[in-house]
């Protein structure tokens, strides 16, 4: 956590969740799902198993 928000590190840069990941995605989904970010009109974190449904992140250098 980090200012309120859920936050994970990968390849030196930190991210911030800036929306509640969905019910859907289970409760262990950050050690097991294959994630990626994307962008469209800003970042999003996109779980594999559910494409269609982005999280709102904030990239911190």
């Amino acid at each position: 956590m980090y200012m309120g928000y859920p936050r994970f590190q990968y390849g030196g840069f930190s991210f911030l969740m800036v929306d509640p990941w969905p019910d859907y995605w289970g409760d262990n989904w950050y050690d097991s799902d294959d994630m990626y970010i994307g962008f469209d009109d800003g970042y999003y974190l996109y779980n594999r198993r559910y494409p269609s449904s982005g999280v709102a992140i904030t990239i911190l250098m």
